[in-house]
């Protein structure tokens, strides 16, 4: 099975990027195709990938026009190849070409986030670590990056900043004088204990003090191989661990051998290039 989505996102975002495409009107269909016309059209890859976003898409074609019939060929989550068909569309000829560049750019953006992700799943095959996102996305789009990441077969870190305590050096530099580490978590266990607590450390001499605490996760920011390694071996099972920055797939698979449950990767959504998918019309 394909991950889901929340229907109510589906129809939001689909909302929200038709009409900032089509705005008042399509003004060049309005002049130039008859409202009577019908035609038959496809969306196809033009490379191989993961795919990613269909169901956005179809929520586009549908928020045009709920009159088009919608045939999906492939699920989210399949490995496509060159000309596979994704979807097939019947229907006003008219309402499918204003609706076309919006279900293109669902589908392109979150199949390049799937396909990245996959890249780097299937480099740490073998080990125990799972990929992890992260929350650099792009504005307003966080629940379909996600999604995507899930669709690559990689895994969710928070949503947001309420689901996850994530104690970073930032705020222990607020929190005045004293040990500011221990008082940070003592206040995350005082505001809730039952929601996940990870901290970060950047220094192999910090983790004894912060496994004594009761953390959920140890979050191992920006360091090497060999002192990743070295944290692994210090920690020993009491607390899960998560690798993050400067990760990329040329390095992904000797971080994931240190030992590692968790690899977070931001590239996944911030810097991940879309895949090509077209539209066209069908003669018969």
């Amino acid at each position: 099975m394909s991950p889901s989505l929340d229907p109510a996102i589906l129809r939001e975002a689909a909302a929200r990027a038709l009409g900032e495409d089509r705005g008042p009107a399509d003004i060049t269909t309005l002049a130039c195709i008859k409202p009577e016309i019908q035609a038959r059209a496809r969306i196809f890859a033009k490379e191989a990938c993961v795919l990613a976003g269909l169901p956005v898409a179809e929520q586009v074609f549908r928020e045009q026009d709920i009159a088009l019939i919608l045939t999906p060929k492939a699920q989210d989550g399949k490995s496509l190849k060159p000309d596979d068909t994704v979807l097939e569309i019947r229907g006003s000829a008219a309402s499918i070409l204003t609706a076309e560049r919006s279900a293109l750019n669902f589908i392109q953006q979150l199949s390049g986030v799937a396909t990245h992700t996959r890249l780097f799943v299937d480099a740490v095959s073998g080990t125990k670590a799972q990929i992890l996102d992260t929350r650099k996305t792009a504005p307003g789009l966080r629940a379909l990056q996600k999604y995507a990441v899930r669709c690559g077969g990689g895994t969710n870190h928070r949503f947001g900043l309420y689901d996850r305590f994530l104690i970073k050096d930032n705020h222990l530099a607020l929190m005045g004088t004293g040990n500011t580490l221990a008082k940070a978590i003592r206040a995350a266990h005082s505001l809730d204990p039952d929601v996940l607590l990870e901290v970060e450390v950047d220094r192999l001499e910090q983790i004894p003090e912060v496994v004594s605490q009761g953390v959920d996760v140890i979050l191992l920011d920006n360091m090497t191989t060999e002192q990743l390694r070295a944290c692994v071996a210090l920690i020993a099972g009491q607390v899960k661990t998560e690798a993050s920055g400067n990760m990329t797939l040329e390095r992904v698979r000797e971080v994931a051998e240190t030992g590692v449950d968790f690899i977070s990767v931001g590239a996944l959504t911030h810097s991940v290039r879309a895949i090509d998918f077209s539209l066209e019309m069908l003669t018969s």
